[in-house]
């Protein structure tokens, strides 16, 4: 699927699908620093093109991240989710293992929640205007 500035072009579409996720630690643990931040963009960037989406935006405190994908609308955004949190909750327990104990988080990284919303394009209020101005055949 070639991408074309913020559009994505495949053989029988055309679009322009972001998400805003917010992954929070279990029990909102303060685990992150700053390399394991680092650690896990690059691990989130990588499962992100293996669904051939995009990781816009990474960042993060010491509870939580927040992403920015542009993904394609073959993907569901529940199965990035499972992706994302699955690959980068391994590689941190991995690398970080004095830093993440498994005993306190009880055998989890994230919490099995996250926040998702839909993002990019034009207000509500405009597309309702657009769909309504349509010239409706008699």
């Amino acid at each position: 699927m070639a991408t074309n500035g913020e559009y994505r072009r495949g053989r029988h579409v055309f679009s322009a699908m972001h998400v805003h996720l917010v992954f929070v630690t279990k029990y909102r643990r303060g685990v992150f620093n700053d390399d394991m931040l680092t650690v896990c963009e690059a691990t989130m960037r990588k499962v992100c093109e293996d669904f051939e989406a995009e990781l816009v935006e990474f960042n993060g405190e010491d509870d939580h991240v927040h992403l920015l994908v542009h993904y394609p609308p073959k993907v569901a955004v529940s199965s990035l989710v499972n992706s994302l949190k699955g690959v980068s909750a391994r590689i941190l327990r991995r690398d970080f293992t004095g830093r993440v104990n498994r005993a306190i988080m009880h055998g989890r990284f994230w919490s099995p929640s996250y926040f998702a919303a839909s993002c990019g394009g034009a207000p509500l209020t405009v597309v309702r205007q657009y769909i309504e101005q349509q010239r409706r055949p008699l």
